[in-house]
């Protein structure tokens, strides 16, 4: 597997770019567009890492691919080149971590909320005001549901988990009360 310290320099070098030229958007739409390719066909990915098929079918490919599917020069560009340093496979990382980049430089957290049932939007809504209120930055909310939590919330933002689960609380009670005897 390779670093991610070296997908991370893909990504930010690509939003570096579409910050420059100001087409942050489109380069998002081009790599959304590509993404779901990527997922309705995942042989693509492996056509373009297998050594066995030469780099001209592949380059020829991708030209094809980007003839169907017209993406900004900035994008076709980077395409080019995630295929001549056979990173390709890791479109979906890099993709990823372009969103991230983008988002950083725009001011924007993602948030992971985890609970046990559906949570609604006006609670979302809630949620993400006062995520932003204690980030400091604007906060997209990405909503998930866990029975196993019981109750409660969990929220992810980055590497920082806020656990409120009632799973979590009994687990620290049962910690506490057989360490007492």
């Amino acid at each position: 597997m390779i670093p991610a310290a070296i997908l991370g320099r893909y990504s930010r070098s690509l939003a570096q770019i579409a910050f420059e030229e100001n087409l942050e958007q489109t380069v998002a739409e081009d790599l959304k567009t590509f993404s779901e390719i990527f997922r309705a066909v995942p042989d693509l990915l492996e056509v373009f890492h297998a050594p066995a098929i030469p780099r001209e079918a592949k380059e020829k490919l991708l030209a094809e691919l980007m003839a169907k599917y017209p993406v900004s020069t900035a994008t076709s560009n980077f395409l080019r080149i995630l295929l001549q340093h056979n990173r390709i496979r890791y479109f979906h990382a890099i993709a990823e971590g372009y969103s991230k980049s983008v988002n950083e430089r725009n001011g924007i957290v993602s948030a992971r909320v985890t609970a046990a049932a559906p949570v609604s939007r006006e609670n979302l809504k809630i949620l993400e005001a006062k995520l932003a209120a204690i980030t400091g930055k604007l906060v997209n909310v990405e909503s998930k549901t866990d029975v196993d939590l019981l109750g409660g919330v969990v929220v992810q933002i980055g590497s920082t988990i806020f656990d409120g689960s009632i799973r979590t609380q009994l687990a620290e009670m049962k910690r506490r009360l057989t360490e007492n005897y």
